[in-house]
């Protein structure tokens, strides 16, 4: 556990000792009551047990009965343990644990597991702290579940802003943070180290199985899926495919100006409908106004100018900008640009090129 003061667990009730009060006879019945609980709660156990390990599920799962007491429609997530404690997962964790307490090493904060130091928010607010380097108007500690639901809501939005989710929905919520769920807590920190380049080596393509169960008319059924929390990625936390753009400025600049000429003209055939033009590919679409713009244009649809910054003051602004744009661009069928709208905004050329090149692949049927 981290060395955040956290509410503690209510103390369960000793037992009665010898020489004190026997049972009344109305608490005899209501032990028989209890009783007869225990033989519907085993037998829906058994069910849930049935419905995971049955002939139509090939692998079986070691998993806790009480995931399987599930109401009408309910529908749960239950995390196999075998994938849990599969080695990579295990060094993927350490690695995590290790960087975090790294970071936050100097406010004498020890992490000792993601899934219960994590889930109030509380070192979690600390890490966008040290990271960002601004601060969050929280409190410092929030003893009720309430508080930390609010203290961890607060603190997730200042994350989802800084990781650029404006638009597309991440995969953690406030809930699923705050109920111990690990698949989402690492998705969150593997997102945040991703972001901001943390000098550390996560294990490559790191998969948890998850088994969904599901209660419809008094019968359970389960399926189960590999959630993949890590992909392939180079030392400095991206992706590490080569590809054309690697050689074109490494090893052929000569070449290199001619593709950016053809995407200059390509890019200004469409924005002369609005009467813009560019001229450096570095600088022109740092601020992500030109790139909202061309997406329009593209797309044959209309950006509302309340959904961008058309003057951006800052760079958060600019980020948001091309955040959008990125967002823009899957929604026209176009897959997540590899680039982060940060790398956009601090004008890395083979950023750039490569979001205009795959929108140049992609419409140059229609320059």
């Amino acid at each position: 556990m981290s060395t955040l003061n956290r509410p503690k667990s209510p103390h369960t009730p000793t037992a009665i000792k010898k020489g004190e009060k026997e049972d009344s006879i109305w608490e005899k019945f209501s032990t028989l009551g209890r009783k007869r609980g225990t033989r519907e709660v085993k037998k829906l156990q058994e069910e849930g047990k049935y419905a995971i390990d049955s002939p139509g599920s090939p692998n079986q799962f070691d998993i806790p009965p009480e995931d399987y007491a599930l109401r009408e429609h309910e529908q749960r997530a239950v995390i196999d343990p075998q994938s849990i404690n599969d080695p990579e997962m295990l060094k993927l964790q350490r690695i995590l644990i290790d960087w975090i307490n790294d970071e936050l090493a100097e406010q004498r904060i020890i992490v000792q597991q993601l899934d219960e130091d994590m889930y109030d928010g509380q070192v979690l607010h600390k890490l966008w702290e040290k990271l960002t380097g601004k601060k969050l108007d929280v409190p410092e500690v929030t003893q009720s579940e309430q508080g930390q639901h609010e203290k961890l809501n607060i603190v997730l939005k200042a994350v989802n802003h800084t990781l650029g989710f404006h638009q597309k929905i991440p995969k953690w919520s406030v809930a699923s943070v705050h109920s111990k769920n690990i698949v989402a807590i690492l998705h969150l920190l593997v997102a945040l180290v991703r972001h901001f380049r943390a000098p550390v080596r996560l294990p490559e393509n790191v998969f948890v199985t998850v088994v969904i169960a599901e209660k419809n008319a008094g019968v359970l059924n389960a399926q189960k899926f590999q959630e993949q929390i890590t992909s392939e990625y180079d030392d400095l936390g991206m992706r590490c495919e080569k590809d054309a753009f690697d050689t074109l400025i490494d090893c052929a600049p000569d070449k290199l100006a001619v593709v950016k000429k053809s995407l200059i003209t390509f890019v200004n055939k469409h924005l002369a409908k609005l009467n813009f033009e560019i001229n450096d590919l570095n600088t022109d679409f740092r601020d992500g106004v030109y790139l909202c713009l061309l997406m329009g244009l593209l797309g044959g649809f209309f950006v509302p100018l309340h959904e961008f910054h058309l003057t951006p003051q800052d760079v958060d602004q600019m980020v948001s900008n091309v955040a959008f744009a990125f967002d823009l661009m899957q929604d026209v069928g176009l897959p997540k640009p590899k680039a982060r709208p940060e790398d956009i905004v601090n004008m890395d050329l083979k950023s750039t090129l490569r979001v205009l090149y795959s929108l140049f692949s992609t419409f140059k049927e229609f320059a």
